[in-house]
């Protein structure tokens, strides 16, 4: 091949990788805006710890948390924001040079980066700027509750199953026969 169409095929993939990381991370950044925008709100038209009925199973609850999910290392004495903000700027970064790395047909793999992306920038937004996360989504049944959560919290946990997806999908197309072993 002569260089100049191996070049001009260069070309073509980085443009196409390009395209692909501006798409994903123009949604992290629509997840974080909705997730910023709704905390905004859930600390302007709550009240700590007033429930406010949504649907039988469904309360906006206004939390602060200063550990991570769950409150774990709430009540820690103030050194786990710094570890939780480290540790969140650490996990951003990687993901970034991770969905940086991807080709342009790992779409599954590079949408699960980017809900992740974008719940951890949305927490580590809140770390910054208040040393603790809003959570404002109660979900319950009868006298169970589980721990009250946000959409940054949603978007972790999409992009965790959507991993686990396409993890699974990944060992099924390595377990197919390739047709050259095939006689």
């Amino acid at each position: 091949m002569p260089l100049a169409l191996a070049k001009r095929g260069d070309s073509s993939k980085s443009v196409e990788h390009e395209a692909m990381l501006k798409q994903w991370l123009w949604f992290s950044i629509l997840i974080i805006v909705l997730d910023q925008g709704a905390k905004y709100l859930a600390e302007i038209l709550l009240t700590l710890h007033q429930p406010v009925p949504v649907l039988p199973f469904f309360n906006l609850t206004l939390t602060y948390n200063t550990g991570a999910a769950f409150s774990f290392l709430a009540a820690a004495g103030g050194w786990q924001r710094w570890f939780f903000l480290g540790l969140g700027i650490a996990v951003s970064i990687g993901l970034l040079i991770w969905l940086k790395r991807l080709k342009p047909q790992d779409k599954w793999l590079a949408m699960a980066l980017a809900f992740i992306l974008a719940g951890a920038v949305g927490n580590l937004i809140d770390r910054i700027w208040l040393g603790k996360v809003i959570d404002f989504i109660e979900l319950y049944y009868d006298r169970w509750s589980f721990p009250v959560f946000n959409i940054a919290d949603i978007a972790i946990n999409i992009g965790a199953g959507l991993l686990i997806i396409d993890s699974f999908r990944h060992r099924h197309v390595d377990s197919l026969p390739h047709s050259a072993d095939q006689s």
